[in-house]
């Protein structure tokens, strides 16, 4: 081949990989409102989850900080009841089997969990992903999934797996994980509400 010719293919391709990113462009620009409606929508949802009695809430990240270096906290919210604060909800997660688990854990000024949603579980499926299943339960007789297990839980409760935490079974880094992050978002969340959070 040549060198005529090479460069003329490589004009080509380059055309070719020109038009695909400006393709990509318009179909990024046509869909990025779509999507960020979409994620907003989860996020109302999941916040009305753990905190039903809540009406509105405001976007206060960066305000409270992880006490623990295992546990990484990315966005944070006031949960508001008629424009008074009621709690706070953490987006937290901690290294599990399987990668990061992720999950929104709502503290009540009461110091008490209101409730926890698991956001993203890369955990091994029959096991580990149990965490975040609605049919899996720690208690059936009472209706109670692993997750559920947290609300209602003080903050300053040990939060220890196979004590006051039921273990999903053969999963005890997913179990000490989720227990892990739930133990330090409702403290550090706790922390922030009673020191003039909820202002």
């Amino acid at each position: 081949m040549n060198a005529k010719r090479m460069l003329l293919l490589g004009l080509v391709l380059a055309l070719y990989a020109s038009a695909a990113c400006v393709g990509l462009a318009f179909v990024y620009t046509g869909t990025k409102e779509t999507i960020d409606a979409h994620g907003q929508r989860n996020l109302e949802t999941s916040l009305a989850e753990i905190f039903p009695n809540g009406d509105s809430f405001e976007d206060i990240s960066g305000e409270i900080n992880s006490p623990d270096s295992d546990v990484t906290f990315s966005n944070q919210y006031a949960i508001k009841k008629d424009g008074v604060i009621i709690g706070a909800a953490i987006r937290a997660s901690a290294g599990s089997y399987g990668g990061p688990i992720v999950m929104l854990v709502g503290v009540g000024v009461d110091g008490k969990v209101s409730g926890v949603k698991i956001l993203q579980n890369q955990d091994t499926p029959g096991l580990g992903a149990k965490a975040s299943s609605s049919n899996y339960f720690v208690n059936r007789s009472k209706g109670l999934t692993f997750y559920g297990q947290f609300a209602g839980k003080s903050a300053g409760d040990a939060f220890q797996v196979k004590a006051d935490v039921a273990a999903i079974t053969a999963s005890t880094i997913t179990s000490n994980a989720v227990a892990l992050a739930v133990k330090t978002a409702s403290r550090a969340g706790t922390e922030w509400l009673t020191q003039g959070g909820a202002r």
